[in-house]
Parts: C-alpha cells; structure tokens; sequence
C-alpha cells in the first residue's frame, strides 16, 4: 500500500521525483548508516539536535560519544517536557524549549508529532518560542560546534539562511541537514541555501529532500 500511495503521489506530483528518486538511491546504498557514523566526536564536544523530537538521535550521539554538550532545540512545548524528563540529571544536555532562525518572538506551528510544521499545514496548531541565532549565541556563548543536525520540518529555509547572515555559520564543523519539498518552489530555495554554503562548507554526500552533510573548509 506504501508503494502504491508513492507512486500515486509522483504521479500526481511530478515535481517530487527528485525526492523520490533520491530515497531509493538513499535505500538501496544504506545511506542511514553513513548518516549517524559519530566516532570522531571527542568528549566535551558541542552537538546540536535540531528538532530533537523524543530525542532518539540524541540517543545514537550519546551512544557514540557520552560525553558530548548536547543542546536540543524542540519548540512543541509537550515534546520538550519529555526531552527535560528523559534526560534529568545529565548536566552535558541541555533542553531549549524554542525554535531558533531569524527572529525572536512566537510562531505558529501544525501540530502532527515529529511533523510539526511551520510551512505544512496539519490543521491543528500550537504557538511555539522562537529565538534569532544572533540572540542565541549572545545569550549561550558557543565559539565551535562539532556537529548540527537539522530537521525541522521546513524550518531549515528560515534558518540556515539565518547562519549565513549572521556569520555564525562558520561556528559548524559538520552540518546534518533534511530539506524538506512541500512545494515546487522549495528547489529553489534550497539551491540558493547550498550555493550560499558552498562559501564556507563543502557538501561531502547528498541525497536531496533526504539528506546532505556539509563540512566546513580548512
């Protein structure tokens, strides 16, 4: 029945092959092993979980490396909680109930679990704490992070080019990135995004719509 619902989506959409075709490859060479190989982040380490949901690849981090600074990013109020309980008494994570992009202030996002959307439209919403880049780091000084992971739903279009303005784009060694195709237009924006990246980073994989790394230039 998944199959079919895929194929029926490409038909209907054409415009989404590339994401379609760039899943299969994703599939067929095991691209989630290539995505969480994490041994070489050393202890005390800086990592960001962007859009940290329940927390399961702050898990596979820990699991690599326990003694990184985590610093989850998860503005679903319910989801932060969870993330707060789940992680009690481990000073190195750290929960930020926000979302951070370009401005500070309260959004409005649907509401579907690790779907929740900024762009997508679910129907149901809740208002979620929003925070600069610029803001954040003056508030949590960070000089280098190690590794950032961001999915968020299409939250990315807002952000990344938030980085790239502020210069704090230069701060990441490694960068995770799932850019979402909810509409046509959002092949252009993430062209514009990775040529902007290309300054500072260069992309070592990529399956688009899927998922790209980036790492910073010597």
């Amino acid at each position: 029945m998944a199959s079919f619902k895929r194929w029926l989506d490409r038909r209907r959409n054409p415009w989404k092959g590339v994401f379609y075709d760039a899943f299969r490859t994703w599939r067929r060479q095991n691209g989630q092993a290539r995505l969480v190989q994490y041994q070489d982040l050393g202890p005390g380490d800086v990592v960001f979980d962007v859009g940290a949901y329940k927390g399961e690849w702050t898990d596979t981090v820990l699991g690599q490396q326990p003694a990184a600074q985590m610093h989850l990013f998860e503005p679903h109020p319910g989801f932060a909680k969870a993330l707060e309980q789940k992680f009690v008494g481990r000073d190195h994570v750290h929960v930020h109930e926000l979302a951070i992009g370009s401005t500070t202030g309260t959004m409005e996002l649907s509401d579907a679990g690790d779907a929740s959307s900024s762009v997508a439209d679910h129907g149901r919403a809740f208002e979620a704490k929003t925070m600069s880049v610029s803001d954040f780091f003056a508030h949590t000084p960070v000089d280098r992070i190690a590794l950032m992971k961001v999915n968020i739903e299409g939250g990315e279009y807002d952000l990344l080019p938030a980085l790239i303005e502020s210069g704090d784009i230069t701060k990441i060694d490694r960068l995770q990135v799932q850019f979402h195709l909810f509409e046509p237009d959002m092949k252009a924006m993430r062209d514009d995004i990775r040529a902007r990246l290309e300054a500072t980073h260069h992309c070592v994989w990529s399956y688009p719509f899927v998922w790209e790394e980036w790492q910073l230039r010597p």
